[in-house]
Order: C-alpha cells, then structure tokens, then sequence
C-alpha cells in the first residue's frame, strides 16, 4: 500500500450545520495521529477543474472550537458542475473529469475525503472509479436520506430549527384560531416533516411517502375543532406532489428547477374546503444554518475521525455510517443505489398515528 502523507478533503451539495466539525476532526486527526498533511478543496469538484486548482493547506491551527461550533463549510460547496456533464453558458454540457482528475494529480494527493449526500457521492465514487482515486465518503445532508446509515451530518440541527419554527407558530395558531402550514424541506423523503411533525405536536404530517387526500386532512381539522380545538398545525414537505400528483416546482435564477410551493398550495385548498383562516411558513434555507446541534457535532467528529482511520488502513470506497451507536463502514456502491425514505410502516409512522396525528390518507 502506498504511504500516505498528503490528503484532500472537500464539501460537495447543499451545505449544513455540521460540516466545518468534519473538516476538523479530519484535520486534527490526520495531523495529529498520523502527520499527514491536509488540504481543503473549495467548492467541491468545482476547485479541482479551476486552474489554478483551489485549494488551501488546513493546519491545526487554522480550525480550533470556534470551528465547532459554525455553521455552512469554510471551504464552500456548490449542488451545480457535475464534471460528468458541466453546464456551459450556451446550454449544452460538456465532460469534465479529466480536468478534476487532473486537479487531485496537480495537488499531490494521496487520497481523498468527500463530505455530502447520495448524489455528490455518486458523483465523486465515479470520478474516483475513472481517476483511480482512493476514496472515502463521509454522510451530510439534511434530508437524512442516505442509505446504510441512521443520521447524516446536519440533520439535526435541521430537525431542531423545524421542531423549533413549530413552538413558535402554535401559539399565535391558537390566538387567531388558525390552522397553520409549514413547508420544510426534503427533496426525496420526509424525515424532517416526520421528526420535526412529532416532536413540535403537529396535527397532520404531509409527506412524499404516502399518498394523501384533501378530504381526509379537512376531516381530521374538522375532528379537532369537534373536540374544542380551534387550531392546527400542520406540516408538508417540499417535494411533496400536489393531490393529482403533479411536483411542484419553480425556477431559480441559474435556470435549474428545485421544489416550492406545495405548501402554499396545500394551504389555500384547506382554507378553501375547510373555511378555516390558514397561514402559510415556508422555512427554506434557515433549515440549513444556525450554531450545529450538539448531536451534529458529535457524529461529525467521529465521521472525521473514522474517515481518517479508514484512509489509514487503505479501506477506499468505503463511507463511515452511523448505526446502533456506534460508528461503521459500508460500501459506497450500496449507498448510492437510492436514497432512503421514511418507511410508511416503520416506527416513526406507526409512533404518529398512535398519537392522533393524520398523514392525509
């Protein structure tokens, strides 16, 4: 096995509370235990293709607690360039990745550690696969829909500021005698609608994993306030498809689609059927901020850690997982294969409806 001296680490997709703890565990663990160097890759596979390459030397001293305890990615990120297939001014789309792979050669690199969610990691599995580029993933997405493990990195801080958003509109629902819509994110899942729904005492809980019905949501509303209540709460997330199934979704600035609306929409058809005053709280990207979660912080520590150990041991193609609590490490190959739902029969569900709360089906 070749020795290792020099390693790059990097932050691909959508950032998240949680991602500067990674970076340094990594740099703390590698410099300390092992005396390697590590360099930091700004924006993804972005600063592989720039030239020249962008990067910088990470020292011990360069990431202290403060480090800890901020939110976002100091070497920044980017959800747009897949290398694969880069985005060109004219609109057409061009390959990449001899540029990236050349980039990690420029840089000396020994290895490397890639820190995001299921679609940077098919990304950055390929580009090793053509680049013969040791690797080893590292989890992050709020979504918390990575395969093989129980928690990714930013998932709870995430889950907090939505269970948080919920204790503040719960008072002012009951003031007015309101029924209250938030719209959280979750791209391909509802986990954060899930976690964020129980622990903030939601009444219905919308999300892309079960179909639901407009009548059945205006018949459980119409339950409550029969039994006293004069308010609801109720939370829906984002890819969650209107009532005949279409997505709803709106274009950004760069002209790439992403999810938006069905809460609003959602919103306007209870206040409609229901005759209920209804007011609409689209959380969106304050989900992603804010001082990481102590839970946050832990798990990226021992995913930085354990990412390094691997390095270490020569085991590539690996991602450090979390699961019975304790740290392990799966096969990228298996992670990437689809991302992971919230299970319709599965504990959190089934905790729920024990509880009284509707799913709208």
């Amino acid at each position: 096995m070749k020795k290792i001296g020099r390693i790059g680490i990097l932050t691909s997709g959508g950032d998240c509370a949680g991602l500067n703890a990674v970076i340094r565990a990594v740099v703390l663990h590698a410099s300390g235990q092992y005396g390697w160097e590590v360099i930091g890759i700004h924006n993804g596979t972005q600063g592989l293709m720039d030239r020249p390459v962008s990067a910088t030397a990470l020292t011990p001293a360069m990431v202290g607690d403060v480090l800890l305890r901020q939110a976002g990615t100091i070497l920044g990120t980017t959800n747009r360039g897949n290398p694969f297939a880069y985005p060109m001014p004219d609109g057409t789309v061009i390959d990449r990745t001899p540029e990236a792979i050349e980039g990690y050669r420029m840089l000396g690199l020994d290895a490397l550690i890639g820190v995001g969610g299921d679609g940077s990691m098919k990304i950055l599995s390929e580009l090793a696969e053509r680049g013969d580029i040791p690797l080893v993933a590292i989890p992050k997405t709020i979504d918390n829909d990575v395969m093989l493990t129980e928690f990714s990195v930013g998932f709870e801080t995430a889950m907090s500021t939505a269970t948080l958003a919920l204790d503040h509109l719960q008072p002012t629902a009951a003031s007015h005698s309101r029924v209250m819509v938030l719209e959280v994110m979750g791209r391909d899942a509802g986990h954060i609608a899930v976690t964020a729904g129980i622990a903030g005492g939601a009444d219905v809980i919308v999300i892309p994993e079960i179909p639901w019905r407009l009548d059945r949501i205006a018949a459980h509303i119409a339950s409550l306030r029969e039994r006293g209540r004069n308010f609801a709460l109720v939370v829906v997330a984002e890819a969650v498809p209107t009532e005949g199934g279409e997505p709803l979704k709106a274009v950004q600035s760069a002209g790439g689609l992403t999810y938006g609306g069905i809460g609003h929409y959602l919103g306007d058809r209870i206040g409609e059927v229901t005759g209920a005053e209804t007011r609409v709280t689209v959380l969106g990207h304050v989900q992603r901020g804010g001082v990481p979660e102590p839970r946050d912080r832990i798990l990226a520590s021992a995913f930085g850690v354990h990412a390094v150990d691997l390095v270490a041991a020569g085991k590539f193609g690996r991602m450090v997982a979390w699961r019975n609590r304790t740290v392990v490490d799966v096969a990228i190959g298996e992670v990437i294969a689809k991302p992971r739902s919230v299970d319709p029969a599965g504990t959190l569900v089934r905790t729920a409806r024990g509880l009284g709360i509707s799913f709208g089906d």
